[in-house]
């Protein structure tokens, strides 16, 4: 896949998880959205092949799951570790 193409589906997973898992319905913002979603593309693709599935192929739907998948994911880990310190 392309930059370009890494960037639209990380916005897009990005959004999305923080939908999913902010019930406040807030948004993490653009840049931090466009890193989540790229960074969870990663991570889930990771754990997807672990398990024995195909993880990020392209630019489609398949991959658009991987990511929010691998994304809500880590929006989970982190706001568990931010309550912890508080």
């Amino acid at each position: 896949m392309s930059i370009i193409a890494w960037l639209v589906l990380g916005r897009i997973a990005g959004f999305i998880a923080s939908k999913i898992v902010n019930r406040g319905g807030q948004s993490q913002g653009l840049l931090l959205n466009l890193v989540l979603g790229v960074v969870g593309a990663e991570v889930g693709g990771w754990l997807f092949r672990l398990f024995g599935m195909p993880g990020v192929t392209g630019f489609n739907i398949w991959s658009l799951l991987v990511a929010v998948l691998g994304a809500v994911m880590l929006l989970f880990i982190y706001h568990q570790l931010i309550r912890r310190r508080v």
